[in-house]
């Protein structure tokens, strides 16, 4: 069986756990990292030496760390032709999405975290968040014309990449002050949460540590 350490409400949890659920695969998820601790646990670093989740346990023999890395390799164990795409073009189009969520969009993600959720009231910054919605609209502008003539960022069929951006575009288009409006961007996010397993480990999931 699988084994997912890791906390609910860690965004790169959450894709590996969005992932998990879209594929139906039996798994265990365990409360790791954050309030939870463990990061440091010698154990644990031996599966993932970076002490991060999430991690990602097959049988007790096999372990696999960084959640894009995670999504690619159940994609393309379970749901090779579907979420894990045949042709190879569409799946350099997936992974470079994916890449690109994971590098370029995510940095407005903690500093939303820290100042919304983690820090005390006294000592959120709210100068740091506006400069975050004001450098990730931009990139959410991307998106936004990427989907305008498609309903998932490699075509007509969700693949493993809607699933990193996807975990994102929750926390913008939910908690960034003032964010300009980009109605292919929504209408895709209406389309994500039509999906139980999206609903179930992003959109219910309340961010924090």
């Amino acid at each position: 069986m699988l084994k997912v350490w890791g906390r609910a409400n860690s965004s790169n949890v959450g894709k590996v756990m969005w992932c998990i659920g879209e594929l139906g695969l039996q798994h265990e998820r365990i409360d790791w990292g954050g309030r939870f601790g463990g990061n440091d646990d010698p154990d644990y670093r031996k599966m993932n030496p970076n002490g991060r989740v999430p991690t990602l346990e097959e049988d007790g023999e096999f372990s696999l760390w960084e959640s894009g890395a995670i999504v690619r390799y159940l994609c393309a164990k379970h749901s090779a032709g579907a979420l894990y795409p045949d042709e190879l073009k569409v799946r350099a189009e997936a992974e470079q999405w994916m890449d690109w969520a994971a590098v370029t969009l995510h940095p407005f993600n903690p500093v939303f975290i820290a100042n919304m959720f983690v820090l005390p009231p006294e000592k959120r910054d709210p100068e740091a968040i506006s400069k975050a919605v004001e450098t990730t609209a931009p990139l959410f502008g991307i998106l936004d014309q990427h989907l305008a003539n498609r309903a998932y960022l490699c075509g007509s069929e969700f693949t493993m990449a809607d699933i990193p951006a996807g975990t994102l575009v929750h926390r913008w288009i939910t908690y960034a002050p003032e964010r300009p409006k980009h109605a292919n961007l929504e209408a895709w996010y209406e389309r994500l949460k039509q999906r139980p397993a999206y609903v179930e480990h992003v959109s219910s999931v309340t961010p924090g540590r």
